[in-house]
Parts: C-alpha cells; sequence; structure tokens
C-alpha cells in the first residue's frame, strides 16, 4: 500500500485505539511503547493484519505509537476506558489462585480456583472481556479453563454447541482460541429458547466433565474457570444462567453493562462475589443480521479457516452407513395412553431417529463419540460435516468434511444449524 494510507497514532497512558474494519484489511504496527488486543500484547515493529468487518481496540498501559495502514471506517483514540477495572477483577482473581495453589489440602473447597461467569446483556462485551482475563492469566503461567456456554456466537468452536477448553497461551487477537483440546457437546440451535431442558442438561453434563477432571489436575483446579454466556437475560434466559451458576459451582460473576441484571443477581445469590463493572464504550450493537452472518462466517472459518488456509475434503457416504438423530420433539406418549382430554406434549431430550431425505440438505450436524444412540446426550462430539448433496436414488448423501477418510462414528446429530456455502 502507499504509505499515504498509512495513519500514525500516539497513545497516552491507559487509552486506546479503537477500529472498525471496512470491506478490506487492515494492517497494525506497534512502533514503540506497550499495548495489546483483548489482553495479548501486540509484538513490536511486526505488521499484524485484521480481517474485513474485525472490530478491536488496542490498548495500552503506559503509552505507545500504532501505524494504521488500509482504510478503516472508523478509527479513533478513546482516553475513557473500563480497562482499569477489568484488570483489578483480574488482580482478584489471580489472588484467589495462588491461594488455590499453594493450599495444601486436597479437598474441593480449599485447592478450587476462582469460577468467574461473565453475564451481561447482547453486545455488552463479554467475549472481549472473558478472553482478557484468560490472556493475562496465561501470561502469568496460569492455564484457566474457558467455558463458552453462548450458543448464539461459538467462541471456542461453530455456534450451536456448549464446550470448553484449557487456555494455555494469551489468546490470538485474529486467530481466536486454540483447538487443540476441546470439550464440545452440539446443542444444535443458535438460541437456548429453542430447546432449554436440552440447554440445562447439556450445561449439566459439561459441567460434571471438568469436575471429573479437576479432580485428577490440581493444576488446573487451581486455575479456575472463565465462563462466557448469552445475551438473553430476561426471563426464562435469566432462569438459565441461575442454573449455570449452579451447575458450574461459579463463585464471581461479573455483570457487564446492566445495573437491573446486578441488583437482580445481588438479591437472587447469597455467599457470592457479584461485581458490576462498565461495558466499553468501543462496544458496538448488531443487528440480527449481522449476527447471522457472524454465525455463517463461524461456521465457514470451521470448514475453510479464517484466511482459507484449510482444505475442507468431499466426502460420500451410503445411507446405511450412517444414522441421523435428533433430540427433542415427539410426543412422549400415544394420545390413547393419556387422560382424556389431555394433550401430548413434546419431549425435549426424546432422541429420535430422522430419516435421511431433502430437507437434510445445507444442515451442519454433528458427529457424534456416542456407541449407541442412547448414549447422545452423555457424549461430546468430533467434529462436524456439511450436507451438500442427497441423491435417494441412490441413497447416497456428499458432504463436506474438515479432513479425508471414513467418519469416526456412524451417529450424528441435527438441529436447526443450516449454512449456504458461498
Amino acid at each position: 500500500m502507499a504509505a499515504s494510507a498509512i495513519r500514525r497514532f500516539d497513545l497516552s497512558k491507559e487509552s486506546e485505539l479503537r477500529v472498525e474494519v471496512d470491506q478490506t484489511p487492515v494492517r497494525v504496527r506497534l512502533v514503540s511503547g506497550n499495548a495489546e488486543v483483548f489482553g495479548t500484547e501486540l509484538p513490536p515493529e511486526n505488521w499484524v493484519s485484521f480481517p474485513p468487518g474485525f472490530k478491536f481496540a488496542i490498548f495500552t498501559w503506559n503509552g505507545a505509537r500504532i501505524e494504521l495502514d488500509g482504510h478503516s471506517e472508523l478509527a479513533y483514540v478513546a482516553d475513557e476506558t473500563p480497562m482499569m477495572s477489568y484488570v483489578n477483577a483480574h488482580g482478584i482473581l489471580e489472588g484467589r489462585r495462588a491461594r488455590a495453589s499453594q493450599s495444601q489440602s486436597n479437598d474441593a473447597v480449599h485447592s478450587k480456583g476462582p469460577r468467574v461467569m461473565v453475564i451481561g446483556p447482547t453486545d455488552s462485551g463479554k467475549s472481549s472481556l472473558a478472553k482478557m482475563l484468560l490472556s493475562w492469566s496465561a501470561k502469568r503461567g496460569w492455564k484457566p479453563t474457558f467455558v463458552d456456554l453462548d450458543v448464539g456466537q461459538g467462541a471456542i468452536t461453530i455456534p450451536g454447541c456448549i464446550s470448553a477448553t484449557p487456555i494455555e497461551m494469551p489468546i490470538d487477537p485474529i486467530e481466536g482460541i486454540p483447538l487443540e483440546m476441546p470439550i464440545v457437546y452440539f446443542y444444535g440451535h443458535a438460541s437456548p429458547s429453542a430447546n432449554a431442558e436440552l440447554y440445562r442438561v447439556l450445561v449439566k453434563e459439561l459441567a460434571q466433565t471438568l469436575e471429573k477432571q479437576f479432580l485428577g489436575n490440581s493444576e488446573s483446579r487451581a486455575a479456575g474457570m472463565v465462563i462466557n454466556t448469552m445475551g438473553w437475560v430476561e426471563g426464562l434466559g435469566y432462569e438459565l444462567l441461575l442454573h449455570s451458576i449452579d451447575t458450574f459451582n461459579v463463585d464471581v460473576v461479573l455483570v457487564l453493562g446492566q445495573e437491573k441484571l446486578w441488583s437482580m443477581l445481588k438479591n437472587s445469590l447469597k455467599g457470592k462475589d457479584i461485581v458490576k463493572l462498565h461495558k466499553s464504550g468501543g462496544v458496538v450493537s448488531r443487528s440480527v443480521k449481522i449476527r447471522q452472518r457472524t454465525r455463517s462466517n463461524r461456521i465457514r472459518e470451521y470448514f475453510y479457516g479464517l484466511v482459507n488456509d484449510l482444505s475442507p475434503h468431499s466426502n460420500i457416504a451410503n445411507f446405511s452407513d450412517i444414522s441421523v438423530y435428533r433430540i427433542g420433539g415427539g410426543p412422549q406418549a400415544p394420545r390413547s395412553a393419556l387422560p382424556i382430554g389431555a394433550e401430548p406434549t413434546a419431549d425435549p431430550i426424546r432422541i429420535v431417529q430422522v430419516t435421511i431425505k431433502d430437507d437434510l440438505l445445507h444442515m451442519v450436524l454433528a458427529v457424534s463419540y456416542a456407541k449407541e444412540s442412547d448414549q447422545i446426550i452423555s457424549s461430546n462430539v468430533a467434529g462436524f460435516i456439511y450436507i451438500t448433496d442427497i441423491d435417494t436414488n441412490r441413497k447416497t448423501i456428499t458432504y463436506l468434511g474438515p479432513c479425508p477418510g471414513n467418519l469416526p462414528s456412524r451417529i450424528l446429530i441435527v438441529g436447526s444449524l443450516a449454512w449456504m456455502e458461498g
């Protein structure tokens, strides 16, 4: 790019450069000083490229000079940020990790590190705060567990999942969460309202799996968890948040950007630290359309990589080689078995085998580790496939998979997650 496209920003102590990238990538370089993005330090003198549509803030504790190369619709310096309160919260969590680590006792209370849940309405900066807390902790040598309960966004893997993974290094602001060892349960929908009971059950499954891991790993137990949540904070959404807090034995709740929510939680939860934090002025509200596009991009990234650096494989399977199941739906009992006048109700966690036909086209399916259909809910998933063609005459499906070869399991799960490649 021409030198004239480069803009220079001098950031004073505890200020940040907020950038919204347009349709073309933007490059950023730290010329002098120190600065970070979502808690991860920018490398000095190296250009870092941010993709189209990316929104980020470069924060400096002590001052920095930044160069920005490329067209950005919005790039401005903000002197007022909530970062000091965020880092203070981090400091309290660090103290608890240290105490848990030093505890000679192996009992669950004293050797358990902080379990912090980030709560707030949609577009309040929950994911960004979670990344900061994780990156700051990893920078200090801890390996906290990141738990993502936001099925609408998918910070660890694709949307529609409840998942967790250990964080061993500061999170790359562009690449995101590393995927070496995630535990993923497939919920299959973009909102908990689609099947709230299944959501509850899978939250419990994930919590129990992590508890077993922590029992045998004092390092992970002391490092604790950072739990990201959905933006649905009213009515049933609020009830699901309370259920998640209880299920994961959360002891610190960070509430972003809503006084009413903080007050409700303060009244509902005794014996827990409920901390009110301001949301960043750089947080941008997204329309439903943009959120849908973000979900679509996350699915595309799973198969093709962030910059088309992955090569997914097209494979063909016979109908007889796979079994597709849906969780939820179907009446619990036939009308003849119900009292007179009673209506049959759908069982939200009933496992129903699906007939393979054209309506599976463009659906994203999870490949389950279950050996039998009755193990589907209690089993995590190996990965995902995308159905690109169904031939009912030949009884074959064509699907896109992240790698060549046979599927690791014949048991597949379908929800309402669809994707149009393009």
